[in-house]
């Protein structure tokens, strides 16, 4: 048998390439996208690597015996070819005859929803962690869009998922609510979110602010916020009751917005999301409250977050670290999938500056900022 390992741009051009090597008899035994060129990782191309195999000793048809009519005298015809060797060599060429026909009958088909450019934007978006489902919706809304399925215009797509998400990413941040809390698993960068969105608001809208933390289980997380506090020159109350809590908001009563660090603690711990839930209860009515999430998170453990803490009341969410990662699916299974708004996406240590209002085009822009269809 003869093997061999092509590479080409698209599937078609590799078919092209064995078809013209091997000839029509070969079979595909393996396929996969690879990146090939760049510098240092950047400006890679996407190409398919085709390994394909050409067996070059058909299988021999059995001859049957020629029987003489004039002859009236039997006698035992000849052994076929197989029996003279042995009864396993004909089983595995056998068996190798029916391999070769399931994987011709199931080439490029048993595992891609789509074919061509299409399988690549929708492989592109399963990298990106976008969940399976949705993925699939999308790519099968935007082929129906398309007079020729071979072509790809990126900027269609992108207008796509622009189209998607407008009505759930181009929200205004509810900042103009007195009490803004905010909460999250640990280590998403919570406390730094809320100094750079207290800071954009005393610099660009000249409001006045404090600060109220109840995160009193880690002692970094009160000085981190007393630092900042410090440097923006505003109040902060550590609290660590229920009652504590009321008093701290009634003490800041007369400043414009109140921002509320809550405690980041294992949220699969059902005891702490009743009391956050509770915690959050008391400062209803001129209150939001955002849900912030880091994209270096992996987008199903995100979804399950989501899912244990919009029963807490979340109103819309903060999206932190996208400066650490080139993966953006969360996003999209959380508005898409779940129907979340997305307020801010945090991109840098810098305070405020790392901080911008998501909209569609932004968003759209990142998901597909590595995508090359070339």
């Amino acid at each position: 048998m003869r093997v061999k390992k092509y590479t080409a741009n698209t599937m078609n051009d590799a078919l092209l390439q064995i078809k013209e090597e091997l000839g029509s008899d070969a079979v595909i035994l393996n396929s996969k996208q690879i990146k090939k060129g760049g510098i240092f990782g950047l400006f890679q191309k996407t190409q398919i690597e085709v390994i394909a195999a050409l067996d070059e000793q058909p299988i021999p048809e059995e001859k049957q015996p020629i029987m003489h009519e004039t002859k009236q005298t039997t006698h035992t015809p000849p052994p076929l070819p197989f029996e003279t060797k042995s009864s396993d060599q004909h089983q595995v060429l056998e068996e190798i005859k029916q391999l070769r026909q399931l994987v011709a009958s199931k080439t490029f088909q048993g595992n891609e929803e789509f074919t061509g450019s299409l399988n690549m934007l929708y492989q592109y978006l399963l990298d990106q962690e976008v969940n399976h489902d949705l993925a699939k919706m999308l790519v099968r809304d935007f082929e129906e869009t398309l007079t020729d399925p071979t072509i790809i215009d990126e900027q269609l797509f992108k207008q796509l998922l622009q189209t998607e998400l407008q009505p759930l990413v181009d929200q205004a941040p509810l900042t103009q609510r007195k009490v803004i809390q905010f909460v999250g698993p640990t280590g998403v960068g919570k406390t730094t979110t809320i100094a750079k969105v207290a800071a954009k608001m005393m610099l660009e809208q000249q409001k006045k602010v404090a600060f109220i933390t109840t995160d009193t289980y880690r002692i970094a997380a009160i000085e981190q916020l007393k630092t900042y506090a410090k440097i923006l020159d505003v109040p902060l109350e550590v609290v660590y009751t229920n009652d504590d809590y009321e008093q701290a908001l009634v003490k800041f009563t007369n400043y414009d917005h109140i921002f509320v660090d809550t405690a980041g603690r294992n949220y699969r711990e059902a005891n702490y999301v009743s009391e956050l839930q509770h915690l959050i209860q008391m400062a209803e009515g001129d209150s939001v409250t955002y849900l912030v999430l880091s994209l270096t998170a992996k987008a199903s453990d995100n979804d399950t977050i989501y899912n244990i803490f919009k029963d807490v009341g979340i109103h819309q969410v903060i999206f932190t670290k996208a400066d650490e990662t080139t993966t953006y699916g969360s996003m999209l299974n959380l508005c898409l999938g779940e129907n979340a708004k997305v307020a801010y996406l945090s991109n840098g240590q810098n305070v405020p500056d790392d901080l911008v209002e998501a909209d569609a085009v932004y968003v759209s822009n990142m998901l597909l900022s590595g995508y090359d269809h070339a």
